[in-house]
């Protein structure tokens, strides 16, 4: 289980170490204990910075671990992404536009948090019923600021690609 650091007097890492050893146990560093896959998601939800570490070679396997959260989140329950939306995803690897979709997906998710995060603020105090009024005439106002962004999001994307066609083709002296 996760705990706060120890109160030994010395100053907290800015970010915390876990360590993966063969035996897929992960050790935290922070708190001297091993810990679980459940442990790790938990400081993901709680914004705590880490990084996850190979205990022999000291890769970094962070990504992998994260993966493999987000495997067991989509095996078990309510899945966020469709078939489709994994097999189109796939696709993407391999293809022209695989550096610039991780970019697009990376700001559209935050623009999500973002509106996430306002909506809480905005509605610590409501009741019930004021939380039904705000949604009824918020939603659509704030779901257009998503659409906005993600359009322009989108935009800057086709004008990264079609610029990085351009000096491609120029390199080989093909002009538009």
């Amino acid at each position: 289980m996760v705990t706060s650091k120890k109160a030994s007097g010395a100053p907290k890492p800015a970010q915390r170490v876990i360590k993966k050893y063969p035996n897929r146990r992960l050790y935290d560093t922070d708190t001297s204990t091993y810990i679980t896959l459940a442990d790790v998601k938990q400081l993901v939800m709680d914004s705590e910075p880490f990084v996850v570490r190979d205990a022999k070679t000291s890769d970094d396997l962070t990504r992998s671990i994260l993966l493999q959260i987000i495997l067991e989140e989509e095996a078990g329950g309510t899945p966020m992404f469709s078939e489709a939306a994994l097999a189109n995803l796939i696709r993407f690897y391999g293809h022209a536009m695989q550096g610039f979709m991780g970019t697009y997906l990376e700001k559209n998710v935050q623009s999500l948090t973002d509106l996430q995060t306002r909506l809480a603020e905005q509605s610590k105090n409501f009741t019930p019923e004021m939380w039904t009024q705000f949604m009824n005439i918020q939603n659509p106002l704030m779901m257009g600021s998503y659409a906005e962004q993600s359009k322009q999001a989108f935009e800057k994307l086709q004008e990264q690609m079609q610029k990085n066609t351009e000096q491609l083709f120029g390199a080989f002296g093909i002009k538009r």
